[in-house]
């Protein structure tokens, strides 16, 4: 299983077959080989819609968790410690249709973190990401801190 995940297209199809994504209507639709990038789309349906006929924002947080720490983590290599410290979103325009995000991990933020961590320090850097309609309106923004550290060498 570890292998599967390992690859990016692995971890896609992975992805397609979680419950909690296959439930929802959530969908990766790509990760980047080089995983800088995810796209995420996310089916409005009869499961995921609330009592306004839009999107349930739960939903919409769900299909932005993960990836910013699982495109960090890949890029950064097995000497790092990644996890998800904190979250904010802010709910901007109902969603009435598929809805789309795009998660990037750029390398300059990745050179901040390697910098900031390399004296065995944490990092705790913040990225965002829109939540957009197919039309491009923005539909929520989702702002995702990470917790990153060098693993400590074993004596």
């Amino acid at each position: 299983m570890q292998k599967i995940l390992s690859s990016p297209r692995g971890l896609r199809r992975a992805l397609a077959w979680w419950p909690p994504y296959r439930g929802a209507g959530i969908r990766v639709l790509e990760i980047a080989d080089d995983w800088s990038t995810a796209l995420v789309r996310l089916r409005l349906g009869r499961l995921n819609r609330n009592y306004f006929g839009t999107h349930f924002g739960g939903s919409l947080y769900s299909m932005s968790d993960p990836f910013f720490a699982l495109l960090a983590v890949h890029r950064l290599g097995r000497d790092y410690i990644v996890w998800d410290k904190a979250a904010e979103i802010e709910y901007v325009s109902p969603g009435r249709g598929d809805v789309f995000a795009r998660f990037t991990v750029t390398e300059d933020r990745l050179e901040e973190i390697r910098k900031a961590t390399a004296d065995g320090d944490k990092a705790l850097p913040w990225f965002e990401a829109e939540i957009t309609a197919g039309d491009g309106t923005v539909v929520a923004r989702v702002r995702k801190q990470l917790y990153v550290r060098r693993k400590q060498p074993r004596s």
